[in-house]
């Protein structure tokens, strides 16, 4: 009777002990996800290369041998160091792409550019617009003479920079083509300026590989579309620079 009693006491103990490091798991998982935020965070940061470096250093340094003892986690320390190397390309992107940026400043006082491109910079992308209708007549997909020459003032910025992939969109107003018009709707208007603008810069010598056409027609407003000074100012084409990456 009392070998039988000592049994499940031992029994007892050892699911208690199984169960009591269950929590190692969730804590490790936790630990792990805590660690990929703050780089990706730390990451995404303007600090100086030199310190981000030393930092991760010293992290890996600490976390050395410690996480080899967790093995029941599910996050792996190959799985965290993809994380981290994702995180710090996407460090140099953004860095590269505010260098580029900062080109596009200059770009904009050129004679024939200024007072027509406005450019912004969001997480890496930097996009340029221009308005519709200084690059299209009214209703029209056909480039003016003035478009042209604009495209061609831009060409110069796109050839120097030739990791940039340029998407190019296009946008009308949500004012509905006339009935007199030979386009259906707004959709295919803002498609063939797309299209018509991207075949410029082919003329130009811009690689195909390099560039892509998209017709938004009315989406993505600027600004609420009540009155023709705002129609006038989401009626634009847009040119998404956005950094190529190797073997793309």
């Amino acid at each position: 009777m009392s070998d039988e009693y000592d049994d499940d006491l031992l029994i007892d103990f050892e699911e208690d002990d199984s169960e009591g490091s269950e929590w190692l798991t969730t804590f490790a998982d936790l630990s792990m996800l805590l660690l990929v935020f703050f780089i990706l965070l730390y990451s995404m940061s303007t600090l100086d290369n030199e310190k981000f470096s030393e930092t991760f250093s010293s992290v890996t340094k600490a976390l050395q041998g410690k996480m080899d003892k967790i093995s029941t986690s599910r996050i792996t320390r190959e799985e965290a160091g993809v994380l981290l190397d994702q995180a710090l390309m996407r460090r140099q992107i953004i860095e590269s792409q505010r260098k580029v940026f900062a080109e596009v400043k200059t770009l904009q006082t050129k004679k024939g550019v200024e007072g027509l491109v406005s450019a912004n910079f969001e997480d890496g992308v930097i996009t340029l617009r221009v308005p519709g209708d200084v690059m299209f007549q009214s209703g029209q997909v056909e480039l003016t003479p003035k478009g042209a020459q604009l495209v061609a003032d831009l060409k110069d910025f796109f050839i120097k920079h030739k990791d940039q992939n340029i998407k190019i969109v296009g946008y009308t107003d949500n004012v509905r083509p006339g009935g007199n018009s030979r386009f259906k709707d707004n959709w295919e208007i803002s498609a063939m300026r797309a299209v018509n603008v991207l075949r410029e810069l082919l003329k130009l010598g811009l690689e195909s590989t390099r560039l892509t056409a998209t017709g938004l027609a009315y989406l993505n407003p600027l600004y609420p579309n009540t009155s023709e000074e705002y129609r006038a100012k989401n009626r634009r084409v847009e040119f998404i620079l956005e950094k190529r990456v190797s073997g793309k």
